[in-house]
């Protein structure tokens, strides 16, 4: 039998991290609004992968978002806690590390001029469009596909990494792709694309839904679930805490990451953009893809920026 993992509970990095009031009502991002009537509206099209272009650099205006966030003293993340590699806490420090963390730190040099100044907010994936479009957290940066619905409540960066659906199974599995997996169960976090891909696949699994990734290998470790399947990133973290994991097949989906923003603070996307930039030129972006990402292979070109 699998050994069972721990899921910490959820809870807020660093005291005194007030989530701040709400935003008036979103500004119109590249997609509709669903109906007013509440009903459910299908999801318009458009080009997710296209952003804001940096139109003013990395200049922090007066009155600007990025002014506001320097005068309060600390930039507000929404992120996970237990996303290995990406946004994991540190069982021996207790700080949340990562990536995506890393990331974040980047802005905070952009607006502070240190790397420091990041408060987070641990938020479950299902809450992360809430997160940005309420006003709790600046940004999230979690692992997060952009797509034309979340578009639509929530703007976003242009794309930091790209990743791709696969699946984890046990080691002495004969399965090797997710069509091997038809009316099994398979688990997924809530509120991630991922649990949506899943309805997709013909023959179609049987979808368990967690609040969680950590959730869903506890899961499996106990046999509730026969695979887990999602972004190959996340499931390569996963596969390095249970020795009697694997992930197999090809991505079968493409899952572009982005940082969610709220509609409206148009100049906090643009001037993030703008981090991006740099990022990609000046090689901070290859040197955390080796810092964090290196068992995965040789850092690839950093993702290239789409503009609107």
């Amino acid at each position: 039998m699998r050994a069972l993992a721990v899921v910490a509970a959820l809870t807020l990095l660093a005291a005194g991290c007030t989530p701040a009031p709400p935003p008036p009502a979103a500004a119109p991002g590249p997609s509709p609004t669903p109906s007013a009537t509440g009903s459910a509206a299908p999801v318009p099209t458009c080009e997710p992968r296209k952003s804001w272009r940096p139109t003013r650099g990395l200049e922090i205006p007066a009155g600007s978002r990025m002014a506001e966030i320097r005068a309060r003293g600390h930039l507000i993340l929404g992120t996970s806690q237990d996303t290995l590699l990406f946004s994991s806490r540190d069982p021996f420090t207790g700080a949340i590390e990562g990536f995506d963390v890393d990331m974040a730190r980047e802005i905070s040099r952009a607006i502070f001029g240190s790397p420091d100044k990041v408060r987070i907010l641990v938020i479950p994936r299902s809450r992360r469009v809430d997160a940005v479009a309420t006003g709790q957290v600046d940004m999230a940066i979690n692992t997060m596909t952009t797509n034309c619905a979340r578009w639509q409540r929530v703007a976003f960066s242009t794309v930091y990494y790209e990743a791709g659906q696969k699946v984890l199974v046990g080691r002495d599995s004969t399965v090797t792709r997710i069509q091997d997996l038809g009316g099994r169960p398979v688990c997924a976090a809530s509120g991630s694309t991922s649990l949506e891909n899943l309805a997709k696949v013909d023959p179609r699994p049987v979808a368990v839904a967690r609040r969680d990734f950590g959730e869903c290998l506890v899961a499996f470790q106990q046999n509730e679930v026969e695979a887990i399947s999602t972004d190959d990133t996340i499931l390569a973290g996963l596969a390095a805490q249970d020795p009697y994991a694997k992930v197999v097949g090809l991505p079968f989906t493409q899952e572009p990451y982005a940082i969610a923003i709220s509609q409206t603070h148009r100049d906090l996307t643009e001037f993030v953009n703008a981090v991006l930039e740099r990022m990609r030129a000046d090689g901070t972006w290859k040197a955390l893809y080796d810092k964090w990402l290196h068992d995965s292979g040789p850092a690839p070109k950093p993702p290239v920026a789409e503009y609107q």
